[in-house]
């Protein structure tokens, strides 16, 4: 297939220096050196550490954070009806936007994103092309497994494949794939996304490809280079990749059924697979450990993380959706009060008296779990059952905030109320514990826990997923109830035992249906049971199935992506019946005239990139 290319000079550039700009993979270096200087193993191992580089993008640019972040919390949780914006309304137009569903092609959030995709390709074909100038010198050099030039490659690929797929889940499956060849005939070639007769060129088979080499090159594991992608990484995302391959979209994809070799890859995975460390891949015990620092990191139950630093002077790099980005607005560290948690997520969470969700959306006719009062204060009804993960993954009023303090007005906590609501982003943020320690002390959204890009729990639902859609019910209602029987054991309690606040006793419990057990002094009620075999047909098993992603992996950054390949996201999203505008607009104002379009499936291509290349990039189908 004729491939067209646009030419334009680049220099060589140490890879973790670099920072990407408005024209397509172009790259403006902050320091650059020759080539001959980068052509021995200590040079590229320094690209090597420069490509890993490129998951916490804030390391390389101070604002890509913006929209870039792999934490994708500005598409997965907010576009995902998961989260509201936050901060104040004035605050970040562009965002407003995407929250609203009213942004155009022009939107500067999506343009980071194109950007950040397309400077890892970049860094990717470099370490390829600096190992292959001495191919023979370092195929003669040992690596963890094999030689290191196969394993040099090996990164590379899984980490061209890994963003590839980021590009795909985000504008689609028909934009440009660089290979080596393309990058080595120009520093910086212009990719079409159409072949001669104008027909797109869908990308799933040459991401499956660089993947699978991951997979088949990469080794076990990285005892002492923990942070570096294993090949039990590279199948786990070849596997996602053949999920969302297989997923209906809107027509406009170019899909196809691959659930069987998903469902048998995902099988070996689950079977065989260890993290970098060489633990065997497993549910870590309590959903809690997974978000709290100095535990969280290597449990086995980690994938592929974006790593942070533990100490230093650049904050940037222990601080996914950047400084002060998403902290709290007093509370920890003065942040700007941006990813609150919306009313939809947090009232997804109640539970019926089998401690099973409402899988109808029938928690939108109840009360609200937390109102607001004529003086503006929040108040959480804590009688109400709710899945235990609930305050895991958000805050509420009237339950520790970690060790922080027990939020009961929104002085520190809340930024803007009428704009963000109640709730408080979690996962990501550092307990008062961590200052000094385990986290940098520079600012209120650092944090040493890792982001767990991929963990064990989505393998088992993406296998339950491809279970469902292969015929294999019961193993479906297995994995899914796996997920859920862990959630028993993540109860936040009245008071955390490594708070500075006094013991507090309380009259709530967590009800636990799974193991037959009731414990006391909890924070809230909560209530956690299993899905019974009774009535579990594939219209159920599926319900579940996409109720369990989101609750399991909430403010993740994963629910719009959920949403659109499912093809459901106008119904879930949209401003009638039980969508997300309709239930929404009754707490938030700024809701009140917002729709969604039925084009938004993904991402629009940026309009300054198919400027820039002169008609060589073409807008994908959904916004033509």
């Amino acid at each position: 297939m004729k491939k067209i290319f646009l030419y334009s000079a680049m220099a060589v550039t140490l890879a973790a220096g670099s920072s990407a700009c408005s024209d397509f993979l172009q790259v403006d270096p902050v320091g650059a050196v020759s080539e001959s200087t980068l052509t021995n193993k200590e040079g590229v191992n320094y690209a090597i550490t420069g490509l890993y580089s490129a998951l916490n993008l804030p390391a390389a640019t101070t604002n890509s954070y913006f929209g870039a972040s792999l934490s994708n919390y500005t598409y997965g949780d907010v576009m995902g009806g998961d989260a509201n914006k936050g901060s104040t309304a004035a605050d970040q137009s562009d965002f407003t936007l995407l929250e609203t569903y009213s942004f155009t092609t022009d939107n500067s959030y999506i343009l980071r994103k194109w950007e950040a995709v397309y400077d890892a390709v970049s860094r990717a074909n470099n370490v390829m092309h600096l190992a292959g100038l001495i191919k023979d010198e370092l195929s003669a050099e040992p690596g963890q497994e094999k030689d290191f030039y196969t394993e040099t490659i090996a990164q590379a690929r899984f980490i061209r494949g890994f963003y590839m797929l980021e590009g795909i889940k985000n504008f689609g499956a028909a934009i440009p794939f660089v290979t080596l060849e393309d990058f080595e005939e120009s520093v910086n070639p212009l990719v079409s996304n159409v072949d001669e007769n104008g027909n797109y060129i869908y990308v799933w088979d040459q991401v499956a490809e660089d993947l699978q080499y991951a997979y088949e090159n990469l080794p076990n594991a990285w005892p002492n280079e923990s942070g570096r992608a294993n090949k039990w990484a590279a199948a786990a995302f070849l596997a996602k990749l053949r999920v969302f391959q297989s997923s209906p979209y809107n027509g406009t994809n170019a899909t196809s059924n691959h659930w069987a070799e998903a469902k048998q890859l995902l099988e070996t995975i689950i079977a065989n697979g260890v993290d970098s460390r060489g633990t065997k891949y497993c549910l870590t015990p309590n959903y809690e450990t997974l978000y709290t620092a100095g535990e969280s990191d290597w449990t086995g139950e980690s994938v592929f993380d974006v790593q942070m630093a533990i100490s230093g002077t650049q904050y940037y790099t222990n601080a996914i959706n950047g400084t002060a980005h998403i902290a709290l607005s007093g509370k920890i560290g003065s942040g700007w009060g941006f990813y609150q948690p919306s009313y939809d997520l947090v009232n997804a969470h109640m539970v019926d008296g089998d401690g099973l969700p409402f899988l109808d959306k029938s928690y939108q006719s109840k009360t609200s779990v937390t109102t607001i009062d004529g003086n503006n204060v929040p108040h959480t009804d804590l009688t109400v059952y709710t899945d235990p993960r609930l305050d895991v993954s958000t805050g509420r009023f009237n339950v520790p905030y970690m060790d922080w303090d027990i939020p009961v007005t929104i002085d520190g906590w809340i930024r803007d109320l009428a704009n963000g609501g109640p709730f408080l982003n979690k996962k990501n943020l550092p307990k008062k514990a961590d200052k000094g320690g385990l986290s940098l002390t520079t600012n209120g959204g650092s944090s040493a826990k890792n982001f767990h890009l991929m963990r064990v729990a989505e393998l088992y639902l993406l296998y339950a997923e491809a279970c469902i859609e292969t015929g294999d019910l019961e193993t479906a209602r297995t994995y899914i109830n796996k997920v859920r029987a862990r959630a028993a054991n993540s109860c936040i309690m009245a008071a955390d035992p490594n708070a500075d606040m006094a013991p507090t006793t309380s009259d709530y419990i967590l009800d636990d249906k799974v193991n037959g057990n009731n414990i006391a002094n909890a924070a809230a009620n909560y209530r956690i049971g299993l899905y019974p075999a009774a009535g579990w047909t594939k219209e159920r098993a599926t319900q579940a199935l996409r109720f369990e992603r989101r609750i399991e992996l909430a403010l993740e950054g994963h629910h719009w992506y959920d949403l659109v390949r499912w093809n459901i996201a106008s119904e879930e999203l949209g401003n009638t019946g039980n969508g997300f505008l309709a239930y929404e607009r009754k707490f938030l104002l700024k809701y009140q005239s917002a729709t969604y379009p039925d084009r938004l499936v993904t991402l629009p291509i940026p309009n300054d990139e198919i400027v820039t290349m002169e008609g060589l990039l073409v807008q994908n189908e959904n916004w033509k």
